[in-house]
């Protein structure tokens, strides 16, 4: 896929398909992350992979929008040593693009409840914890999930040179 078609047609999955993903597809999408950009190539994040059925339920519990994580082939929670938001952000992005490339559906759940998913993932006091990224086939194909409209147009968002 061109890497425009898979911006374009990008959508949150939320329901997944009781199917699991190849460890290499699940390798790339991993890798993908790792290789995003980040603030002086600090790459300050750690990425735990989650493919435990009873440990994604106890995840999708630490979010008040996070059930799609229980659901899931795999989960990715991401860590950093401290609030790296963008670079997360970025690490995210490039995961669930890849993700979509090979066909899997993702979608980023807030964990508002960062000691218990520590506790959870056994990860240490210092980490910090604000997303986790919910992956799998999705339950229906892709065509079926676009929505009319979907995003505002160009000229509603942009502006050129000054604000006015």
């Amino acid at each position: 896929m061109e890497t425009l078609e898979a911006i374009r047609t990008l959508r949150s999955v939320r329901t997944f398909a009781e199917r699991p993903v190849p460890e290499e597809t699940i390798h790339e999408i991993l890798n993908a992350g790792r290789r995003s950009q980040s603030s002086k190539n600090t790459q300050p994040w750690q990425f735990v992979v989650v493919r435990d059925r009873e440990l994604l339920v106890q995840l999708a519990a630490c979010g008040q929008y996070a059930g799609h994580l229980a659901g899931a082939a795999f989960a990715v929670a991401i860590f950093s040593t401290d609030e790296w938001a963008y670079d997360i952000g970025q690490a995210s992005a490039y995961m669930q693009l890849a993700a979509w490339d090979r066909g899997v559906g993702s979608c980023i759940a807030s964990i508002y409840e960062p000691a218990k998913a520590r506790a959870i993932l056994g990860a240490p006091d210092e980490q910090f914890i604000e997303v986790a990224l919910s992956f799998g086939y999705p339950a229906q194909p892709p065509s079926s999930t676009l929505r009319r409209g979907g995003r505002r147009p160009l000229d509603e968002v942009v502006r050129w040179d000054r604000w006015g």
